[in-house]
This record gives C-alpha cells, sequence and structure tokens, in this order.
C-alpha cells in the first residue's frame, strides 16, 4: 500500500482534492463533507489536514484568483499529486479485497 498510513479523515481529504479538482479549497471540502456525509466539520481541522497531505507530497496547491465575495482575498486551491492518485489507488485495491472477504449479507 502507500509508503505512509493514512488517517480515515486524511483519505476523506485526498479523495475530496482528487474528485473536486479545481473547486478543491478549504471551504469547498468542508461544504462536501458536511453535505455528502452529513458529518460536522471544523475548517482549521480540515485546513490542518491539507497542509499535512501537502507535506507527505500527496497533494500540491497554488493561489487562486481574487474575489468580490471574499474582500479580494485569494483561495488556495490544492490539487492531487501523482503520489496521491498512486495512494488512493493502493486504498481503493486494499478495500475491494477485504469486501472480497465478507460473505454476502442477508437482510433480514
Amino acid at each position: 500500500m502507500a509508503k505512509e498510513y493514512l488517517g480515515e479523515f486524511e483519505e476523506l481529504i485526498l479523495t475530496l482534492v482528487a474528485g473536486l479538482q479545481e473547486e478543491a479549497y478549504g471551504a469547498a471540502i468542508s461544504e462536501e463533507i458536511e453535505t455528502r456525509l452529513k458529518r460536522d466539520v471544523n475548517l482549521s481541522a480540515v485546513h490542518v489536514t491539507l497542509y499535512r497531505l501537502e507535506d507527505k507530497g500527496l497533494i500540491k496547491s497554488a493561489l487562486g484568483g481574487g474575489t468580490n465575495e471574499r474582500g479580494g482575498r485569494r483561495k488556495r486551491i490544492y490539487s492531487i499529486t501523482s503520489a496521491g492518485i498512486a495512494t488512493l489507488r493502493a486504498i481503493k485495491e486494499v478495500r475491494i479485497d477485504l469486501w472480497k472477504m465478507v460473505p454476502q449479507l442477508k437482510m433480514s
């Protein structure tokens, strides 16, 4: 699998960065977690995780353009690196292998 272990939240953030593409910035990631997973999340926890993933080389960031609704402030946009893609693929393969171990469950 990956060279470094990823926690569940790190994996979630990495997956969202890959999925959101050009819209992968802190607030958008937080909104996706709250909307899709019905899970409250602290924006600063998202930012700390993004920094950690960047330190691991799994994502990279660049400043986007400033917007009027942000008072001219620029967003930091994240994108997945080739190492990040390889890590997500490895995680997916492990999950698929583990699910193959689970017998067909019947609903009662």
